[in-house]
């Protein structure tokens, strides 16, 4: 049967009420309820984009902290903590406001979406204010930050040169070795970095970037070091046989030289007063033991070159060198002595001539564009002279000490030398 339409209409609003249909509010209501939902979507996407921003900026701080333990690190640490903070703390209010209202719910109270409305809205800023100061602490990161990636850029070519240069120390050290030199100490050297390269490949997340960096260097620097010893060790090795065969020669030609002199200390003793070659009498005796002990030197060193102890045979040669160096001299010294004496007492007049030059030329220099000579300049040259004509009164006796001459007059060229330099050197500076 068909109801008349006032009934049908009367009839109407039951029929929406029932059965599960949402309750109707009206326009108002359901502008509320869009404005919530509005509000929602918002804070959920500053929630989504702080939560990017945090996770993006956390890695960034992960670079910072490995690589860099300066104050100004553990400053931005700090301040990465307390931001995290203010972020926990703006998330738990948004997660608050989204719990405590249903924005779906069939019942929902105008007052209760505009409610919903306000915290969600609320928690939004929130969330924004703390965004942009998580972007400007960011932004303040990245002097530090392009510190630590340039450092991280280094990481990986650093250990790489560091296994490039041990697997060449090893290549060299092969190499060597099959020509037939042991080279242990080099190799122990080289096992010794053992330890170091597998500190490396455990990585810098447990050792740390500039740790790792630092220690790579130095293995770089040691593995090399092992390397060019390597490679000069067959040239170090002829070196060695070389100087062993230059020695021996050596050592002989002195014993030889030696022998002679005597006969060259028999002469001064007859021609010259005990002064000019006192000093030289204990020469024969003093080259042959140094001889000897060159020798007994050149030997040690030649059982070391057998043994391949490089270090050790090339100190003893070292050691016998100087021994030959000091012989040679003292028998150089005698025969040079007797040269001459035997040319002063032939001629005094050259070596005094030769001296007064010295002390004249000086004396010139130090009068060059003066009227008076500045007096640190003409005492020493003053006192040279009247020391050597004292030098050369003494000649007048009977038995004159020739040598003592000789060393005055040296000591006289030298102080006029020393003159002329003081002067030349104020005058090339201004004084």
């Amino acid at each position: 049967m068909l109801l008349p339409v006032p009934l049908l209409l009367a009839a109407a609003p039951a029929a929406f009420a029932g059965g599960g249909t949402r309750r109707w509010f009206g326009g108002r209501g359901e502008s509320l309820r869009a404005d919530a939902q509005a509000a929602k979507d918002a804070a959920a996407a500053a929630f989504y984009e702080l939560d990017t921003a945090q996770r993006d900026l956390r890695i960034s701080m992960e670079t910072i902290t490995a690589v860099d333990n300066s104050p100004a690190a553990r400053r931005a640490a700090e301040g990465f903590a307390a931001l995290g903070e203010r972020i926990d703390a703006a998330s738990h209010t948004y997660i608050e406001a989204v719990d405590a209202h249903d924005l779906d719910r069939d019942d929902l109270e105008p007052s209760t979406a505009s409610k919903a409305r306000d915290e969600l809205t609320k928690a939004k800023d929130e969330l924004t204010r703390v965004k942009t100061d998580l972007d400007r602490f960011g932004q303040s990161l990245t002097p530090l930050l392009d510190k630590a990636e340039t450092q991280l850029a280094r990481l990986a070519p650093a250990v790489e040169r560091a296994r490039q240069a041990l697997l060449a120390a090893s290549n060299a050290l092969d190499a060597v070795r099959g020509s037939g030199l042991r080279a242990d100490d080099l190799a122990a050297r080289l096992a010794a970095l053992a330890p170091e390269l597998t500190k490396l490949n455990q990585g810098a997340g447990r050792h740390g970037v500039p740790e790792t960096i630092q220690r790579a260097e130095q293995v770089v620097h040691a593995a090399d070091a092992v390397r060019a010893e390597a490679a000069r060790l067959p040239e170090r090795a002829q070196e060695i046989d070389r100087r062993l065969v230059s020695l021996r020669t050596r050592a002989q030609a002195l014993t030889t030289r030696a022998g002679t002199v005597d006969p060259v200390l028999s002469e001064l003793r007859r021609r010259f007063a005990a002064a000019c070659w006192q000093d030289l009498q204990h020469v024969p005796e003093q080259a042959a033991r140094s001889v000897r002990q060159a020798e007994e030197k050149i030997k040690e060193a030649a059982e070391a070159r057998a043994e391949q102890r490089w270090a050790d045979a090339t100190s003893r040669l070292g050691t016998a060198r100087a021994l030959l160096n000091g012989t040679d001299e003292a028998v150089s010294a005698a025969g040079d002595r007797l040269r001459r004496l035997n040319a002063v007492a032939k001629d005094p007049q050259q070596e005094i001539d030769r001296t007064r030059f010295a002390v004249r030329d000086a004396q010139r220099l130090a009068m060059t564009g003066r009227h008076t000579p500045d007096p640190r300049h003409a005492r020493p040259l003053d006192d040279s002279v009247a020391r050597l004509d004292r030098a050369v009164a003494a000649l007048e006796g009977r038995h004159p000490d020739y040598w003592q001459f000789l060393t005055e007059t040296e000591a006289v060229r030298n102080t006029a030398a020393r003159v002329v330099s003081e002067i030349r050197e104020e005058r090339g500076t201004g004084a």
